[in-house]
């Protein structure tokens, strides 16, 4: 045993050395490309993945997760600078950052005419070193190369010991030349997934930008798909998102994106093309680069993994974590069920509020929030004087009803939004966030306009509201909602007087640190709930929330796999809210929420629900249904369990498969229209396991631990508890 562990560790040490892969590289897919056929390479790598550069510093990616080592992709010139005519200088620097869409459908035609690419610079020096830092230890290799052009590259590819296959990159180029170079962006990363060895061309994508379409996150990547995930604007009020993107198969995926701890605007595109699944990290660098300057590129990083998305986003989340930017632990009252007011929508009163209260702890729920429709404006947060005609005294009496009843109080408001007309923008039009023209940047829902989050005025308004909420009026948690929370555009407004119009961008997170601190300094078990309505969530922001919800899901699907995302992101046992199980499926799909490990949430409306049609009425038929699922979440509570998002691909495993790993069990969910058939059950240890259907007290029989199938018949959805016989 000693003997074999000592080989495996000379088989690392000799991998973190740059020693050759294997005498025998199998081709997954297409031939490598004829240019670096026959040449040396520069092998590196570690013990799951290999990187080998040609003479020409192009690269291609090398997986040693199989049997064998097997190239996963051609060589390409992974990382690469275009040039910008000076012709065209304005109009390129104008369109990547500010309107995301156009760029978008128009990239390759604005990179032709903007300039060339430089991408073969002729190998010169390799070397490595041993370094160890916030990931532990590790090697670092360096390649360096120079073009015709004139320009050298240093390319620094990082492999740690405890992130295997996850490469850390960061890209010199330095004008050699007499004559200064116009640089409109650069490029790490680039490389195009090829299928597999033997099997069709079958692809899937994960994409961390948001849309105003609030699209699916997951998708399969059809003929002609395209998406250039920039992770600026992508709307008036749609932006940011996590900086990260996958493309993957049935044997292996790839994984790129940033790890600063503070958003950039990247755009890290994924296209179907003849040969693959292409991705990429790209950067508008919009500079000049004088002779003898040099231009750095960012950290970024480059994972491969087996199965789905979630390894490498799981291993992305460490890694940021290691740099300072994590979730927090989250309290108890994080994974308590909820019922929400919303079901009223804005037209609630107080008395039909407090009408349900009793029938929502009843059924076992255990907060009351107040959504939109409390306040007379956006801006202002004055309290609507009809619902509230006694001011905050009312507003304190509502709170009181609350905890009389048994529940929990948490407060809908939407920071960084300004109504025209209200007081607040007539009296400080100096915090609106402002564009180059001087125009505000619009918040499409509300009809409001952003406030800057950048600007000590606004920060100072926004930390006494919280204090407001916490402190006066009693609540014990706040719902922070809405799409323009997620990003905003860069501020060009005069009086902020900010060093960069991008300080906007990169200062959101300390707005929300503000928010998140100023709660907790008044309780520290506050519960701060982001919902970025639909958007995919800013990464950045995770260390000040300490719930997540699916954010207004369009459907059961997006319930899942957003929830697979943010276990991923936050954390295995984050409390990830499946949201208002009424935007789900028929209604009423509470085994989508359940069965992932998401905490549960409702927004029914009883005895009475004076809406005329969308009404969400607890009726006694729905009320069993319920009380049934409430009970089952309250006495599985597997949002506190572990998910274990690596043992099946969402993608290519049928059924859709998710396990949850709680008190020396396994919980499964399986979903599907319709299933008739076997399924493998993973992940259980040594010994004999019997498995039930919890949710209507059925054995469906026994297996052995490891690898072991099942013949199951379901419709929709069927949830098993795996209990060691």
């Amino acid at each position: 045993m000693e003997h074999q562990h000592n080989q495996r560790r000379r088989n690392l040490l000799q991998w973190l050395a740059g020693t050759a892969v294997a005498s025998t590289v199998v081709e997954a897919g297409a031939a490598v490309a004829p240019a670096a056929r026959g040449k040396d390479v520069a092998r590196i790598g570690d013990a799951a993945m290999a990187l080998e550069f040609d003479s020409q510093l192009q690269c291609r990616v090398v997986s040693r997760l199989g049997p064998r080592p097997a190239a996963v992709t051609a060589f390409a010139p992974s990382e690469r600078l275009r040039l910008l005519n000076t012709a065209n200088a304005a109009d390129g620097a104008n369109g990547a950052g500010i309107n995301a869409a156009v760029v978008a459908a128009s990239a390759n035609a604005a990179n032709a005419a903007n300039g060339r690419w430089i991408e073969r610079f002729t190998l010169s020096s390799q070397a490595a070193d041993r370094v160890d830092g916030p990931h532990g230890p590790g090697v670092r290799h360096r390649l360096s190369g120079k073009s015709k052009e004139g320009v050298e590259k240093a390319v620094a590819v990082t492999f740690y010991e405890r992130l295997p296959g996850f490469a850390v990159i960061r890209t010199s180029y330095r004008n050699a030349s007499d004559k200064p170079l116009a640089i409109a962006e650069w490029v790490n990363s680039a490389h195009t997934l090829r299928p597999a060895a033997g099997r069709k061309a079958e692809f899937w994508t994960f994409s961390g930008a948001s849309h105003p379409d609030r699209r699916d996150w997951i998708q399969p990547l059809v003929a002609g798909f395209e998406q250039r995930n920039f992770m600026g604007m992508n709307a008036s009020d749609y932006g940011s998102g996590t900086p990260a993107a996958d493309v993957w198969n049935r044997e292996c995926g790839l994984a790129v994106g940033h790890l600063d701890t503070v958003p950039r605007l990247i755009a890290l595109p994924v296209r179907a093309v003849a040969g693959g699944a292409a991705i990429a990290v790209e950067f508008n660098a919009d500079t000049t680069l004088q002779p003898g300057e040099t231009l750095d590129t960012m950290d970024t990083f480059l994972a491969l993994h087996k199965g789905d998305y979630f390894a490498a986003l799981d291993q992305y989340r460490q890694a940021m974590a290691e740099r300072g930017l994590r979730a927090p632990d989250a309290p108890a009252e994080s994974y308590e069920p909820i019922w929400c007011a919303w079901g009223y929508e804005r037209d609630f009163t107080v008395p039909l509020m407090v009408g349900t209260l009793q029938k929502a702890k009843e059924l076992g729920l255990e907060w009351a929030v107040l959504d939109d429709g409390w306040q007379n404006n956006e801006g202002d947060w004055k309290l609507d004087s009809k619902k509230f005609p006694n001011g905050e005294a009312d507003m304190r009496g509502l709170v009181t009803s609350i905890k009389d009843a048994g529940l929990k109080a948490r407060l809908w408001i939407t920071p960084l939004a300004v109504d025209p007309g209200s007081d607040l923008l007539h009296d400080h039009t100096d915090m609106l966030l402002l564009d180059k023209e001087g125009a505000p940047q619009l918040i499409s829902w509300w009809n409001s306009f952003y406030l800057c989050p950048a600007y000590e005025p606004t920060i100072e308004m926004t930390r006494k509201w919280i204090r407001k909420i916490f402190g006066e009026w009693g609540y014990q948690g706040i719902k922070i909602d809405g799409q323009h929370l997620n990003g905003v555009a860069p501020c060009h407004n005069p009086a902020h007087k900010h060093a960069r119009p991008e300080e906007s961008v990169e200062k959101l997170q300390d707005f929300w640190k503000v928010v998140y601190d100023t709660a907790r300094e008044v309780n520290p078990n506050a519960v701060i709930e982001l919902c970025p309505c639909g958007t995919s969530y800013a990464f950045h922001n995770f260390p000040y929330m300490n719930q997540a919800p699916a954010a207004d899901p369009l459907s059961s699907w997006q319930v899942r796999h957003k929830g697979k995302t943010l276990k991923a992101l936050m954390g295995r046992s984050a409390p990830y809210a499946g949201d208002h199980v009424e935007l789900s499926d028929g209604g009423d799909d509470f085994a989508s929420t359940i069965g992932i490990g998401a905490v549960l949430s409702t927004k029914f409306t009883w005895p009475v629900d004076p809406k005329p049609k969308d009404s969400f009425l607890l009726t006694p038929e729905r009320e069993v249904q319920w009380r049934k699922w409430i009970g089952i979440y309250r006495d599985k509570m597997l949002a506190k369990g572990v998910y274990r998002g690596e043992l099946y691909d969402i993608g290519f495993d049928k059924p859709e498969t998710h396990v949850v790993e709680k008190d020396d069990r396994m919980y499964f969910a399986f979903y599907a229209p319709s299933w008739n058939g076997p399924v493998e059950i993973r992940g259980l240890g040594a010994g004999r396991w019997r498995l039930r259907d919890y949710v209507n007290g059925k054995d469906v029989g026994e297996v052995e631990g490891g690898r072991n199938r099942l013949t199951l018949r379901f419709e929709h959805a069927l949830l098993l508890e795996a209990v060691r016989v």
